[in-house]
């Protein structure tokens, strides 16, 4: 009796310990919210091996940045890739406009937007941050200005509409991107870094460095913070980098900044100034992952029109 009244202090003392082992416990996080949801997961990473010391977790995988999102939203997903229009010998385009085959005219530098007064002004847009849709925005063509990231499909189809333009459909798109040669980055077969603005350093891990251990410390108003784009080795003006050009006279189609087109679904294509090749390679670079009024600090645009007949 005497032995077993000695043991009772003791395990009483190891149910302690054990539920204030259990306390001190982290709670599961729960999953992102802004995630962008998708039924065909990205392919899974081969772990690390590491040794653990007794008592610690291991370290979850870092996630990576959504923009750069490889899985598609539905298994059943189909890019609406749109048709080119017959050929128009002699048709002309809008000076600020490439012809392409004389088939469909796009816009030579990546968008930007002027806001229309009542009093018939137009002045331009800040570029850094999204647009204020209470406000008459249209779309412009300009270089040597900063085009206007932040802004979703819905917003850069809008302010084509204004100008009397539309979003390129993807097959247009691209057929501008690759130029007469068809290649794959416009400017010929493979890449050649620095010829384009595809070089960059991540704004959001220099505001945000929390995103190093998971994107899941930030949310939409951190990826469309406006210092983003305006950091040393993000976004640059547009023509800025004469030689990402082609044969048509299209600039920056292969990075500095995503650009939408007009897939209803959600489609940017061309990567952006910290990718080119996750998605796939230069002009063939095609993100599905989001909706078509998504929005960061990356999401571009440029326009398309049908040419005037001769």
């Amino acid at each position: 009796m005497r032995r077993i009244l000695v043991l009772l202090p003791l395990a009483v003392a190891g149910v302690s310990l054990a539920l204030a082992a259990s306390a001190a416990a982290p709670a599961h996080k729960p999953s992102d919210p802004n995630k962008t949801s998708t039924s065909k997961p990205a392919p899974a990473r081969t772990p690390k091996t590491t040794k653990h010391r007794k008592g610690r977790r291991a370290e979850p995988p870092r996630e990576p940045h959504p923009t750069l999102a490889i899985a598609m939203r539905r298994a059943d997903y189909d890019v609406v890739e749109g048709t080119l229009g017959q050929s128009m010998p002699g048709a002309v385009c809008p000076p600020e406009m490439a012809s392409i085959d004389d088939r469909f005219c796009i816009d030579r530098w990546e968008g930007s937007l002027v806001e229309m007064l009542q009093d018939g002004r137009e002045v331009p847009w800040p570029a850094f941050g999204p647009p204020d849709d209470s406000r008459q925005l249209r779309a412009v063509s300009v270089s040597g200005v900063y085009p206007q990231g932040y802004i979703s499909g819905a917003q850069a189809a809008r302010a084509c509409a204004a100008s009397g333009k539309r979003l390129c459909a993807p097959v247009e798109w691209r057929t501008a991107c690759m130029g007469p040669e068809r290649t794959k980055y416009g400017y010929g077969t493979g890449v050649e870094r620095g010829r384009c603005n595809d070089s960059g350093y991540s704004p959001m891990l220099r505001l945000y460095p929390q995103v190093a251990q998971s994107w899941r410390f930030v949310g939409m108003t951190e990826m469309n913070d406006p210092r983003l784009n305006q950091l040393d080795g993000t976004l640059t003006p547009t023509g800025s980098h004469e030689e990402c050009t082609n044969d048509y006279g299209v600039f920056d189609m292969v990075g500095n900044l995503h650009e939408w087109t007009n897939d209803p679904n959600g489609t940017f294509q061309g990567g952006y100034y910290l990718d080119t090749h996750k998605n796939g390679d230069g002009c063939t670079y095609r993100t599905v992952a989001h909706e078509f009024t998504y929005h960061d600090y990356s999401t571009g645009f440029r326009c398309c029109a049908s040419p005037v007949a001769p």
